[in-house]
């Protein structure tokens, strides 16, 4: 993480902790060693009322979880927002039953939905236990409110050490992709479980937080020449995801073994494992704090959310349809910046014909007001410049 806080700043963080016997405000038991670097907890949340969620709740979400750190440590949720590298966190989405109403989200009146945070550095670790010692009694998303019942250590609190000295087992094992997994690869969305890059977003992450780095080039080509898929059962899928634009990704299960000249590398053979185990902890590919990517150990079919929200499809497929006649538009300047406006003035007139207002949009977007504005107008004048 390129905001790493201090030694003294993780010490600090960890002697807050309280004691191993703390519990949450509906006494569920969240604490753990102090020596703790990765942690996932999983909150159970209760709507008192039906209530319409906007198709990309996970961006007020990500910044409730933000607000939540900061107001004890303003240093970790600048640090946990700032990172241009791989950030020390992941969370999922809301699980549970929505209801399909209008072109949004309906949550049910005392249906309980899950929604899940891990973290996988000390200092975040660490900094989510201080958070537990005064644990929310709500989370508000917009005019959404959903209280808290209940929170619970839903991924056992660990070290990479500990993982790493786990014993191994046969020769294979199985991940289940519960939320929409995707990559970036050559500027575009890889919808693929291809063993290269799904070893690569966990080996990125191993890399800046284990302490324990090994050589990205070389392990990948190990994993190139020795990983083989046995089985999977994969669907794809569109969402809108994060603050802009559209993901193509997967979800189901697959299944990796390794051939019988792998264990010739007993370093590469163990990370094999240990990165396989982390899996749940990092989650798998890109925009994982907005909700992608969320992953399993084992083959669990029936776990997958495969039935996205028709609302977060339509949206997804409505930005793709704009962003592409956006960037065609704009294929003279080329380049990360023509897809970045493209995608922006794509979500801003796609957001805006579902009815969300322009302010929401710019705070999701986090850009000023008045931008968000003048996008708008821009993209609905190139809108009817492509008109036949």
């Amino acid at each position: 993480m390129e905001a790493r806080l201090s030694k003294n700043r993780i010490e600090l963080l960890v002697s807050a902790m309280a004691s191993r016997t703390q519990k949450s405000s509906r006494g569920a038991k969240t604490s753990w060693p102090k020596t703790a670097e990765l942690v996932g907890l999983e909150f159970s949340l209760v709507a008192e009322e039906d209530y319409e969620l906007y198709p990309q709740y996970t961006i007020a979400l990500h910044a409730w979880f933000l607000k939540q750190i900061q107001t004890f440590d303003p240093d970790l949720s600048k640090a946990l927002h700032d990172s241009e590298a791989e950030k020390p966190f992941a969370m999922t989405g809301l699980n549970g039953k929505f209801v399909a109403h209008s072109r949004n989200l309906q949550l049910e009146k005392g249906k309980v939905y899950r929604w899940q945070v891990n973290g996988f550095s000390q200092e975040t670790v660490a900094g989510l236990a201080t958070w537990l010692k005064k644990p929310p009694r709500e989370i508000m998303l917009k005019s959404t409110l959903l209280n808290v019942k209940d929170i619970r250590v839903a991924l056992p609190a660990t070290t990479y050490q500990s993982l790493g000295n786990e014993h191994i087992e046969g020769n294979s094992f199985s991940l289940t992709f519960i939320s929409p997994t995707s990559f970036r690869r050559k500027g575009h969305h890889l919808p693929l479980p291809w063993p290269r890059n799904v070893f690569h977003s966990y080996l990125r992450r191993w890399n800046l937080f284990s302490g324990q780095g090994v050589s990205q080039d070389d392990f990948l080509d190990w994993i190139d020449e020795h990983v083989v898929i046995q089985r999977h059962w994969i669907e794809s899928v569109k969402v809108a995801a994060g603050k802009r634009g559209s993901v193509t990704g997967f979800t189901g299960a697959i299944s990796y073994s390794l051939d019988r000249k792998a264990q010739a590398n007993e370093d590469f053979y163990r990370l094999f494992f240990i990165l396989g185990r982390l899996a749940p902890y990092f989650g798998t590919g890109h925009k994982t704090t907005f909700g992608l990517g969320q992953t399993m150990t084992g083959w669990h079919l029936k776990q997958v959310s495969v039935e996205v929200p028709s609302a977060q499809v339509l949206l997804a497929e409505r930005i793709e349809e704009l962003t592409d006649i956006f960037r065609e538009q704009r294929k003279r300047t080329g380049g990360d910046r023509a897809q970045s406006i493209a995608e922006n003035w794509a979500t801003i007139v796609a957001r805006r014909e579902l009815g969300d207002s322009l302010q929401d949009i710019s705070d999701d977007l986090a850009i000023p007001y008045e931008t968000a504005k003048t996008y708008g107008k821009l993209a609905r004048r190139a809108l009817k410049e492509n008109q036949p």
